[in-house]
């Protein structure tokens, strides 16, 4: 292929580029404006604020705890009261509260960890006014790392309370 010929293919590239959507990004920079085209909300989506994936991912699934500890920390309480506030405002969700252990320890101790890192988040849930028929829990220990390593930056990251949600399960 000649100069030419490559300087030609250049320009008509550019060109194409130039020729998009000047309004494909919102104020925000987010692409399609506030969630999708035109600015709307797309149902479902992390912009949906009664979406289990605005949940997950705007208010947190998670909160995590000190080494052998189930007390929830300022920062756990605050990430729990947005979940109170978003299944407050979304009862057709019921949520399986996971309880989670590092790797240290008996798989005996981690699984009963777990369990009291569950259930304080449950409660902490049903003290701020979610039904307690709508929470259920679960222990896994230390078997579902989400890091797996044997220093501390993992160790923290595995200490953890998850909830999951569940939709239409209400009774």
């Amino acid at each position: 292929m000649t100069r030419k010929a490559k300087i030609i293919l250049l320009v008509a590239g550019l060109a194409l580029a130039a020729c998009t959507n000047p309004d494909r990004f919102g104020a925000d920079g987010t692409a399609g404006g506030a969630g999708g085209p035109g600015g709307a909300i797309v149902p479902g989506s992390p912009s949906d604020p009664n979406s289990p994936a605005y949940f997950n991912q705007t208010i947190g699934d998670r909160v995590l705890f000190a080494v052998d500890q189930s007390t929830i920390t300022d920062e756990g309480r605050a990430v729990l009261d947005g979940q109170a506030n978003w299944l407050l405002s979304n009862t057709d969700f019921t949520a399986i509260i996971e309880g989670h252990a590092d790797e240290q320890g008996t798989r005996e101790y981690n699984v009963a960890l777990g369990a009291r890192r569950a259930n304080a988040v449950r409660e902490y849930l049903v003290s701020k006014g979610v039904a307690g028929n709508r929470l259920s829990t679960v222990s896994y220990g230390k078997e579902r790392p989400i890091e797996i390593c044997s220093n501390e930056s993992c160790y923290a990251k595995n200490r953890r309370a998850v909830t999951v949600l569940a939709a239409g399960l209400t009774g």
